[in-house]
């Protein structure tokens, strides 16, 4: 009898044992629908047990069920490898599969362009689209500082404009506002190298000043020579005391569509009017590429006091105020 039980006990949990490794084997390595075409965005936070993202990719009707999918994190030693992100998974996927992307960190990228010369509105508005839901960036230097010694210079007070560095980037879509300011923060301190720090503080500038001139070069001329040049003209009008009279620090304050700047315009009571104040405006009024930046640290010397962009984008470049009438009259009026 109790030779009789007992075999009838072992059978039961060989039973037990070989159906429980079967549904796990089954939650591992067959999908929860091979045929489904659906595609899920799935997004692991920051800080997440492998618990909690088992719990979430069953719920999402992504894997049969949460306990295979830990049994195998945990017999492969992947479940402190996980990576946060969006990944972009489907049904079809079986566990190992959708544990590869997890670990090798394959998210989904939003790739963004920012153009050298665009506003910080500008670059809100268009990573704003990319994501597709509202990103600010309106963050203060004064927030940064402990992270970035360029930024020692910027009032605290003063947004990141002219720091948000032009070029290509690849986001992850769950990437937070701040995280974003600072991956164009990190991208701007490789960008202004050691070499460039060392001659603005050569020069007793600031890195401030130096991408303050640089924001102006970028919205007022097109090609490095002229760049050069006129960063030549600008710093020479500041230490002879002369108003830079920059229109783009005009079209800044506006934020008109149009390059045409009336007088009534120049009286307007900003720190940004170069018309109305002398020297830098308040800050720099775009984020410059790299060949304005280093057009504003090495400007190119001349006899030139004045210059004029026409409405085709070709620079006049005067000698004397005279004769920069006689090419406003000719080119603008």
């Amino acid at each position: 009898m109790n030779l009789t039980l007992t075999k009838k006990i072992l059978i039961s949990f060989l039973i037990f044992f070989l159906i429980t490794g079967f549904v796990i084997w089954r939650g591992i390595y067959t999908p929860r629908d091979s045929l489904s075409k659906r595609e899920i965005i799935f997004d692991i936070e920051k800080g997440q047990s492998s618990k909690d993202i088992a719990f979430n990719l069953e719920k999402e009707g992504l894997i049969r069920n949460s306990f295979s999918f830990r049994i195998y994190v945990l017999i492969n030693k992947t479940a402190a490898r996980l990576q946060a992100g969006a990944y972009q998974l489907s049904p079809s996927m079986a566990v190992p599969q959708i544990v590869e992307k997890f670990v090798s960190g394959q998210t989904i990228k939003i790739k963004v362009s920012i153009p050298e010369g665009y506003t910080l509105k500008q670059i809100e508005e268009e990573l704003s689209t990319e994501f597709q839901k509202k990103v600010l960036i309106q963050s203060l230097a004064g927030e940064f500082k402990n992270e970035f010694e360029f930024l020692i210079d910027v009032p605290n007070s003063e947004t990141l404009e002219g720091f948000l560095f032009p070029d290509t980037y690849l986001f992850n879509p769950v990437t937070e506002d701040k995280e974003i300011v600072r991956i164009f923060l990190n991208n701007f301190d490789k960008k202004f190298n050691q070499e460039l720090r060392e001659e603005t503080k050569k020069q007793k500038k600031t890195v401030f000043e130096i991408i303050t001139m640089a924001s102006l070069l970028e919205k007022e001329v097109k090609t490095k020579e002229e760049k050069e040049l006129v960063s030549g003209i600008l710093w020479k009008r500041i230490e002879s005391g002369i108003p830079l009279q920059v229109d783009a620090t005009i079209i800044y304050i506006t934020d008109k569509k149009t390059n045409k700047v009336s007088y009534e315009e120049t009286q307007i009571n900003s720190f940004y009017n170069t018309y109305k104040y002398r020297g830098l405006p308040k800050g720099p009024i775009s984020n410059p590429g790299l060949d304005s930046i280093l057009a504003a640290l090495y400007p190119k010397e001349s006899d030139y006091w004045y210059y004029l962009s026409t409405p085709n984008g070709q620079t006049i470049f005067s000698h004397t105020l005279e004769e920069h009438n006689i090419a406003k009259a000719k080119y603008l009026d």
